[in-house]
């Protein structure tokens, strides 16, 4: 009966949904850079993954296949790579669906290959399974980009399949989303769960092949291992952060986006008056000359502000602007209270990067996105805002009391703590826990 379930998608998917997707992919990509990107960046993929293929994998070893939508899900695959390297260093391939996951992560070092998943055809899934497989072939998807052609060739060609950081909803599944679910998970021979809540939920659909474990979300080991990483680089000047010796008080916001600003820079502007040595460092989400110009003409004539790529030249301003990439996570070790950003736009960032830290979070209203966010506004280390106000209200607070400030940081820190070591886990589970 089950067999005949997946085929019966399978059917519909092929003849109906992917032909469907090709044509638009190529309609869109018309307009969108980014989506022509991707199509151009497939043109050559099975020459080339031959050549990767032929070049880095070697025959006698098992191989390990990571797919990821985009480069958030990727950063939830790299605490298990890393531990699966360090335990039996197999082969290692990592796809992605979108350019730019593949883009900022085609020079990670721990993978032997990296490629763009090629479009889910049946001939296509067929040719990257065959490809890619060994004589042992472990499949980890990432969260909920999965693509069913690639998995049942996967399924077909005997890879053992696994689901990591799976989030199940209940609250708004609709029929075919219940179909959808039921029958494709039914491919799975591991689906490793965030909470027991998903746990809970994923029961009800009554499936029965996969073995199903609540183990937590690997964001937590890859956040605490990069903190690490992050505090053993200097990347801010000491007479940047201190004065007459002593550190001053650090506030940074984090992913900023044009909402966020238009709370935060009257807030920045107002309390100087009060805090005349509070140093804060803006880390927008899109570091364009555009934005960064843009944020300038909001301080100009109103508070001191001097751009990261000069820091060389800092005279004591009031706000750095960072206006580069990769420095978040390194920054986010100077502050003592941020700001993490998204949260009056679509959907908040990640806040378990200033969490990890043992520093009071504080983010707008736009958070279920984030179940992390909600736990730590419940737990007391976040702290949600409406509007400019309540910022001014609640940062005088912290910057005004230390006890207030280290209180609420060292909650932060209990939730990052409380949820390591899933990575640990889900490799347990795999049988290579060596």
């Amino acid at each position: 009966m089950k067999k005949l379930k997946i085929v019966f998608f399978l059917t519909l998917y092929n003849s109906i949904f992917i032909p469907l997707l090709f044509v638009l992919f190529h309609i869109v990509a018309l307009f969108n850079k980014k989506v022509k990107k991707g199509i151009e960046g497939r043109k050559k993929l099975f020459k080339e993954l031959e050549e990767k293929i032929r070049e880095k994998f070697n025959p006698q070893k098992p191989t390990f296949w990571f797919h990821s939508s985009s480069l958030g899900e990727f950063e939830q695959a790299k605490p298990i790579i890393s531990k699966i390297k360090e335990k039996i260093n197999p082969n290692i391939i990592v796809t992605f669906f979108s350019p730019s996951g593949y883009e900022h992560s085609k020079n990670y070092a721990l993978a032997d290959v990296i490629s763009y998943l090629p479009f889910d055809s049946i001939f296509n899934a067929k040719r990257f399974t065959n490809l890619i497989k060994s004589n042992r072939t472990y499949f980890f998807l990432m969260k909920y980009d999965i693509w069913p052609n690639h998995l049942y060739m996967a399924k077909k060609t005997n890879f053992v399949i696994c689901l990591a950081n799976a989030v199940v909803n209940e609250e708004k599944t609709t029929f075919f989303k219940r179909f959808f679910y039921s029958t494709i998970y039914e491919l799975f021979d591991y689906i490793f769960l965030i909470s027991k809540d998903d746990e809970k939920n994923i029961q009800k659909l009554n499936i029965k092949n996969p073995k199903i474990l609540a183990t937590g979300d690997t964001r937590y080991d890859q956040v605490f291992a990069r903190s690490k990483e992050a505090l053993k680089k200097q990347i801010i000047p000491d007479r940047v952060i201190l004065k007459n010796k002593t550190k001053k008080k650090v506030f940074v916001v984090g992913s900023s986006w044009e909402e966020d600003e238009k709370v935060i820079i009257p807030v920045l502007i107002k309390i100087q008056k009060y805090e005349p040595d509070i140093l804060t460092i803006l880390v927008p989400h899109e570091p364009t000359e555009e934005n960064i110009e843009r944020i300038e003409r909001e301080l100009r004539d109103k508070i001191t502000y001097v751009r990261f790529s000069n820091i060389e030249k800092y005279s004591g301003e009031k706000i750095v602007i960072v206006d580069s990439v990769g420095y978040l996570m390194s920054i986010y070790a100077y502050a003592d209270v941020a700001y993490v950003g998204g949260s009056f736009k679509q959907g908040i960032h990640n806040v378990l990067e200033p969490a990890t830290y043992g520093i009071p979070v504080i983010y707008g209203p736009k958070i279920n996105n984030s179940p992390e966010a909600k736990n730590l506004a419940q737990i007391g280390g976040g702290f949600i805002i409406n509007n400019k106000k309540e910022l001014y209200k609640i940062l005088r607070k912290f910057l005004a009391d230390e006890n207030l400030r280290i209180g609420a940081g060292k909650k932060s820190y209990e939730l990052v703590g409380l949820n390591l070591d899933a990575t640990e886990k889900i490799i347990e589970a795999i049988g290579l826990a060596l």
